[in-house]
């Protein structure tokens, strides 16, 4: 519920809940969302809050509107044959009071030392990772597999020609490293647009390290952009950079260019090798020397079979055929404790 399901601008997350539930409606499933009131669904909508936590300003503790929204799901689970949370690991104390078959979805980084114990606390619970790395700091947690992102395929639109420009696209903070970005273009002598927003936690270094560097020619800051001007910011570039600095879970915004045929350059964290074809859907590299070299060698690659490799391995008919799987798993083994 801090953004709406689709997001209005940026919101991986929200995205994939939104492509992944139209798809089950699609194909005859009766699926109800527990999302903010300005969501936009096929599902029966039970909205929890009025609008998205991020863009309501009267809106100061989501947390509080999270544990309502759970308490609402705990209560009515009776009405459904199958639960499945997006909440990370705030839904597991009210997973462990109902016996509808379900699981969670993780989408965020495991690494922290936190985590751990809460984990081994709630071994019962079953979990699905984004990217078979995101899963390495808790290989004794309930995994019950691995479902990649997937979007709809006409969702972005392919474009054969590449474009004059590389662009950044997501979330200005330290692991995301803009400032890479800006150098890798800056010594390829190619302008840089970046698309990003700027969260609260974030706006230390935003303006501390990225706005100095913003007073460039060759670097644009069009802040965020919805899925419309995704669309024209990513199939007019020429590649993506992503020169990620910490171990990214999945990285939607790396198949959202190979479906308008935009190629990447990626830096070896996370879920890049697992995502990324080097040398079809773009170059994993681990220095900026790397990536500018990768950035001259981008003319080689064809933007074609970028797009194949969505086809064929990043749809959102793939993704929700792998998640009724789980759903099948989850439900024969019974795994879960009776509601209290």
């Amino acid at each position: 519920m801090y953004e709406a399901v689709p997001p209005k601008l940026y919101g991986g997350t929200e995205r994939v809940v939104s492509f992944l539930t139209e798809e089950l409606v699609r194909r005859g499933h009766e699926v109800t969302l527990f999302a903010s009131g300005d969501s936009e669904t096929s599902a029966r909508l039970v909205p929890c809050v009025p609008r998205a936590l991020r863009l309501d300003p009267n809106s100061k503790d989501w947390i509080s509107a999270h544990i309502l929204q759970l308490e609402e799901v705990v209560r009515r689970a009776g009405e459904f044959d199958f639960i499945h949370f997006h909440l990370d690991t705030l839904a597991f104390p009210f997973a462990r009071r109902i016996s509808t078959p379900h699981l969670s979805t993780l989408h965020g980084r495991l690494d922290l030392p936190e985590l751990g114990p809460l984990y081994r606390e709630f071994r019962e619970h079953p979990v699905v990772s984004i990217s078979n790395d995101q899963r390495k700091p808790l290989p004794f947690a309930n995994w019950v597999g691995t479902v990649y992102h997937g979007l709809p395929g006409d969702l972005l639109r392919f474009r054969p020609g590449p474009g004059s420009y590389l662009a950044f696209l997501g979330r200005i903070s330290p692991e995301k490293r803009p400032d890479r970005a800006i150098e890798i273009a800056r010594r390829a002598g190619i302008p840089l647009k970046i698309a990003a927003k700027v969260d609260k936690a974030d706006q230390d270094y935003f303006q501390e390290v990225i706005k100095p560097l913003l007073d460039d020619p060759l670097v644009e800051f069009v802040g965020e952009v919805d899925e419309k001007g995704k669309q024209e910011f990513l199939g007019n570039a020429l590649a993506l950079l992503f020169p990620i600095d910490w171990p990214e879970p999945f990285g939607l915004v790396m198949i959202e260019a190979m479906a308008c045929g935009t190629p990447v350059v990626a830096f070896r964290r996370g879920s890049v090798p697992e995502v990324m074809e080097d040398g079809v859907t773009g170059f994993v590299v681990d220095t900026v020397d790397q990536a500018v070299k990768a950035v001259e060698r981008l003319g080689a690659l064809d933007r074609a079979a970028c797009r194949r490799v969505f086809e064929e391995r990043f749809t959102v008919e793939r993704m929700a055929r792998d998640y009724l799987r789980l759903y099948a798993k989850v439900t024969r083994s019974s795994v879960h404790l009776p509601a209290a």
